[in-house]
């Protein structure tokens, strides 16, 4: 909907403020293949934060979006743990072979694991780096493998704040410039529903290519597991009776109302428009994206809270949304929204960057951390 009339009068009363999902009409419903500028994910890297660990949740759907979409997979482990040294150096003297011996056997673990994928029809390949801090490392080998997709499991760990995830899922999200999907849940993949979070009013300050960037990776996720593509906004309703501008169609129907007594009716008289406002904004982010009208959903509460809600509603199994970095005293949050979203929903994540983003992680590896015992 990019034209038209708002509604006023009478029409107002046909919109709840309360909050609740408004579905509209598309113009336009072409299938997502064909609607959909989508990304072609040819390389996906799987950061293994523990081969030995009997959860495969991250290894299987890992496996499901490589074969679904025909794109090579690779199975990645960093170790980031340190070498601490004595006093004495009888540990600098030995600590080469150790290096080794720990390099050859995450090496084997990960075959293990690759070989029963091959058995598959899946290109897996296999990287171990002895690199630290883990983030970073991750960062700099999906750059050597070319990678388009970063996949991570979340770290299961218990929180002071709730909505703080561990240190390191954070930094990778942060700093990451490629989309990573964050596997929370053990739910298998069976044509899952995917829930794209959009801002085209760009309210929360993101920039203006990044809702493309979401509804791309989105769609090119939901067509090749062969899952319905859901789409959201959520908006504001005014806090209070802001007069229209003078002289326009509103303002003289708002001081009609106010000379009849009617500030209930101004009110709905706003709401309406908020909601009309959102829906079109919407509608404009998804006109090429094939998104039909059951699945467009405006929503009148704040975006963390409305995402899910939706989320629940639909019964998403990924939510993919957009973040920002932040630098300062503030670097470690990459963005209000998806500060107070990602540790509470129960279903997958995808984070998407702007195409903008620039990658500020050195290329060079670390290697081995060496920590000088005190005597």
């Amino acid at each position: 909907m990019t034209g038209g009339r708002a509604p006023h009068g009478a029409e107002a009363g046909r919109y709840s403020y309360r909050a609740r999902s408004l579905q509209f009409r598309s113009a336009h419903r072409a299938p997502l293949a064909h609607a959909c500028g989508m990304y072609a994910i040819s390389r996906i890297l799987l950061a293994l934060k523990d081969p030995r660990a009997r959860s495969r949740a991250a290894l299987e759907k890992a496996a499901q979006l490589a074969h679904a979409l025909g794109a090579e997979l690779q199975l990645f482990h960093a170790i980031a743990d340190p070498i601490y040294l004595d006093s004495t150096g009888v540990m600098a003297q030995a600590y080469p072979e150790l290096e080794k011996e720990r390099l050859d056997w995450y090496r084997e673990r990960l075959e293990g694991l690759a070989r029963g994928l091959r058995r598959r029809g899946i290109k897996v390949s296999t990287a171990v780096a002895w690199d630290f801090p883990a983030c970073e490392s991750i960062v700099r080998q999906a750059e050597r493998f070319e990678a388009s997709l970063i996949i991570v499991e979340c770290h299961a760990t218990a929180h002071r704040a709730p909505w703080l995830l561990r240190f390191t899922d954070w930094e990778l999200l942060r700093r990451s410039p490629l989309p990573v999907l964050l596997i929370k849940s053990r739910r298998e993949y069976r044509r899952p529903r995917i829930l794209a979070a959009l801002d085209p009013t760009h309210v929360n300050a993101k920039p203006g290519d990044l809702d493309g960037e979401i509804v791309r990776y989105a769609a090119t996720v939901a067509e090749g597991l062969h899952g319905p593509l859901h789409a959201m906004h959520a908006y504001q309703l005014p806090s209070r009776l802001e007069a229209p501008p003078a002289g326009s169609e509103d303002g003289r129907g708002r001081a009609r109302s106010q000379r009849r007594g009617r500030p209930q009716a101004v009110r709905a008289l706003l709401t309406a428009n908020a909601a009309w406002t959102a829906r079109a904004a919407l509608q404009e982010a998804l006109r090429w994206s094939g998104v039909p009208e059951g699945r467009q959903h405006v929503v009148a509460l704040p975006p963390a809270a409305a995402i899910e809600a939706v989320a629940h509603d639909v019964g998403a199994d990924i939510v993919a949304m957009g973040a920002v970095s932040r630098s300062g005293l503030r670097r470690l949050f990459i963005g209000n929204t998806a500060e107070k979203v990602l540790d509470r929903l129960a279903c997958d994540v995808l984070v998407v960057k702007p195409r903008a983003f620039r990658n500020r992680v050195p290329r060079e590896p670390r290697g081995v951390q060496l920590i000088a015992l005190p005597e």
